[in-house]
Parts: structure tokens; C-alpha cells; sequence
């Protein structure tokens, strides 16, 4: 197909990534090469077992899926239950999802290396976990980022506010470490997501109602796993009849709409960026040199504006 982009995932599949990656799968002009899973919302099994969750209900059992890392570099972790369930996709069990079984032996970090080496200068690499296996294949090989076409990361923050410490955001705030290699060492185009971004272009509670709405499979299979999320639950026990928070934030979708289709983000901020590491408050933190104090290269574009109108147009096809 012309002007196909070439997709590769890296999910810690919570409800966010499942949104993201179902819009990837409706997107016309998108080949999805393969679905890397890492630790995050939910423990590196259930990950996988999510992702296959989602490809069942997408018709797209297909696309190959491969099991990362299971913990950060120092091993911390935050617990997102609240969010996303236990599980990480609303607690609601599905006795006939695919099993394990279905994962490829190969490890997704050397399946990162592999998939980019062999279509090198064509892959935007999408980013939606705590960055660990991304880090681990510029480790792996070294030339790892110059073989990227792009990369585009949901996670850090812009104005020091976070969700999972006081300033950190929960991707970066997970594996500090692995952040900070990834926007001091990678070469090739970056884009950052921030949770600042999303929080300034939340959709609407009418907008999200619409949206589950839809007579599909896929949307029935999404009102589902939405419908008892952790977070869900706590609005319910607050408003018996209010079931979803009344601003809809899906996350990684913004960061995934953006590769899509790069005429969604309409503003961004050009600088360097990097990652605080030992800060008590700060650890995890991204911070923006927009003085050029670090004088770095490679210079990351941090989204600003987008324009909503087209994103919600890729939204409502990821479940029609």
C-alpha cells in the first residue's frame, strides 16, 4: 500500500493501551508489525494476556506478540489497580480469551531489534509503557535509534505535575532509568505525549457515551472492560448513576494518533529533554531545556496543540 506506515507497539496493555491499539488496527494506512509488552499497569503476564484480548475482539490474532521486560531497572513499580483493575482491563475475565500460548518465543526486546533492522528507516516505534524494553534494545544495539524512523513516547510531564508521584508522571516515574536513556541517547525523531497534553484535551463524558456506543463488536467488547474499571467503581460509589469519570483522558491514544497521522498535532515545543534522577520530590520527572543549558543534538518535539476534531474521527473508527 503507498504512503503505509509501519508500526511497531510497546504496551503495559491497561485500558489506555487497549484504546491506542485499537485505533492502530482501524487505521487504514497502518501495518502493525508486531506488539512488544512490557511491565506497567498490570504484572508482564497479564500484559500479554490483554494485548490478546484486544487482538481477539479486533479480529487480529494475526499480529505477533512477544513478552518484555517484567520490572524496571531498579524495580520499583507503582500500582495502577485504581485505574485500570487488577488486572489492567477492568477486572471483567473473558473464560475464552487466548492463552499465553499464543506468545512468540522470542523475546521482545530482541524482537524490537530484529523487526527495526529489517525494515531500518521505516518504523515509528510507539511507546506507551515505562520505557524499560525500549531502553534495553538501544543496549542491546547500539545503533538501535538511527535505525527508527521516529518514536513516539505518551509519558513525562511539562510543568512538574504528576500522577504518580508528586511530580512524576507514571511511565517515567516507573522506570526513571530507562527514560533517561531514551531521551539522552536516541538519534531519530521524538515526539513526547506529555500527561499535562492529555490533561488539557480531555473529551467529554458525551463524547466517550457516544463512543461505547456504537452496534459493533469491538465497542461492545470496550463498554465492557470500561464499565467496571477501579476507577469506575469510585465514581459509581460517589454517583450511583455516573459510570465513567465526567472527563474522558484516553492517554495513549493522543500519542498514538499522532503517528498515525502527524496533521493531528498542530503545535509543539522544540527542545532538549531529559530525566531527574535523584531528586527525593522530582525522581522521574522530565524536564525541558528550552534555554539550551544541556546543549543537546538531538532535540525532542514535545506536543502542544491538536487539533481534536481529527482525533476524535480516529477514536470512533477504532470501534466502528
Amino acid at each position: 500500500m503507498a504512503n503505509e506506515k509501519l508500526l511497531l507497539v510497546d504496551v503495559d496493555c491497561g485500558l489506555d493501551d487497549t484504546m491506542a491499539v485499537m485505533m492502530a488496527l482501524a487505521a487504514p494506512n497502518v501495518q502493525v508489525l508486531g506488539i512488544t509488552c512490557c511491565h506497567g499497569n498490570t504484572s508482564i503476564d497479564n500484559v500479554c494476556r490483554n494485548v490478546f484480548r484486544v487482538l481477539k475482539a479486533c479480529k487480529r490474532t494475526d499480529i505477533p506478540v512477544f513478552r518484555g521486560a517484567s520490572s524496571s531497572f531498579l524495580g520499583q513499580s507503582f500500582d495502577s489497580s485504581e485505574c485500570y483493575g487488577k488486572d489492567g482491563l477492568g477486572d471483567v475475565p473473558d473464560p475464552n480469551a487466548p492463552g499465553l500460548e499464543l506468545l512468540q518465543s522470542e523475546h521482545a526486546v530482541t524482537a524490537m531489534v530484529r523487526i527495526v533492522t529489517e525494515h531500518a528507516g521505516q518504523i515509528s516505534l510507539v511507546a506507551l509503557a515505562p520505557l524499560t524494553n525500549v531502553a534495553l534494545a538501544s543496549k542491546m544495539d547500539p545503533a538501535f535509534s538511527t535505525k527508527l524512523k521516529d518514536l513516539y513516547i505518551m509519558g513525562g510531564n511539562m510543568e512538574a505535575t504528576g500522577n504518580a508521584t508528586v511530580c512524576g508522571e507514571f511511565n517515567f516515574a516507573t522506570d526513571p532509568e530507562a527514560a533517561f536513556i531514551v531521551l539522552n541517547q536516541f538519534v531519530c525523531p521524538t515526539y513526547v505525549t506529555t500527561w499535562e497534553f492529555t490533561l488539557r484535551h480531555t473529551l467529554s463524558r458525551e463524547f466517550f457515551d457516544e463512543w461505547v456506543s456504537q452496534d459493533t463488536v469491538k465497542a461492545c467488547f470496550m463498554r465492557t472492560i470500561t464499565r467496571y474499571s477501579g476507577k469506575d467503581k469510585a465514581v459509581e460509589q460517589k454517583d450511583a448513576e455516573s459510570h465513567v469519570d465526567p472527563d474522558f483522558n484516553p492517554c495513549d491514544s493522543y500519542a498514538m494518533a499522532a503517528a498515525i497521522d502527524e496533521g493531528v498535532v498542530t503545535e509543539c515545543i522544540q527542545c532538549g529533554v531529559t530525566v531527574e534522577l535523584q531528586g527525593s520530590l522530582t525522581r522521574g520527572m522530565m524536564v525541558l531545556d528550552t534555554q539550551n543549558h544541556l546543549q543537546k543534538q538531538n532535540q525532542a518535539f514535545v506536543m502542544k496543540k491538536y487539533d481534536i476534531a481529527k482525533f476524535k474521527e480516529l477514536l470512533m473508527a477504532a470501534l466502528a
